[in-house]
């Protein structure tokens, strides 16, 4: 690689550098939707966690009150950053809930215990579920 003047040129040419972007592009390309993938199931198990953790703190505050609450304060429930709890019905009989993440979108997971009315997606009393 020497020119007539004695100079050694050294470098890559633009083919090499192009098939190490190419190279660099496939792997960016199966690792980001795996990455993502990953996140999605991170916010669906806070969500599924907070509802499993309202069930102890309703169950605790029914010893103590006999019935259930529809207050997240009276059972001094703090759940997960940015899920939203909404308990939507809560007797003596039994209560109701949902969770949902706004980066979890449109992902929603539900429970009811009791005689409760079933809320969508849960399907099975005490039985945590995600759609």
């Amino acid at each position: 690689m020497s020119s007539s003047t004695g100079v050694v040129r050294r470098g890559f040419t633009l083919i090499e550098l192009l098939i190490v972007v190419v190279i660099i592009g496939i792997l960016a390309a199966i690792a980001i939707p795996k990455f993502s993938s990953t996140k999605g199931k991170s916010y669906a198990a806070a969500m599924k966690s907070d509802l499993r953790n309202l069930a102890v703190q309703q169950e605790n505050y029914f010893y103590n009150n006999g019935q259930y609450t529809n207050s997240l304060a009276l059972v001094s429930f703090n759940g997960s950053a940015d899920v939203a709890l909404t308990i939507t019905e809560a007797s003596i009989g039994g209560w109701s809930a949902t969770a949902t993440h706004p980066l979890a979108s449109p992902l929603t997971c539900a429970v009811f215990f009791g005689s409760a009315a079933a809320v969508a997606p849960a399907l099975s009393e005490g039985i945590v579920r995600c759609e």
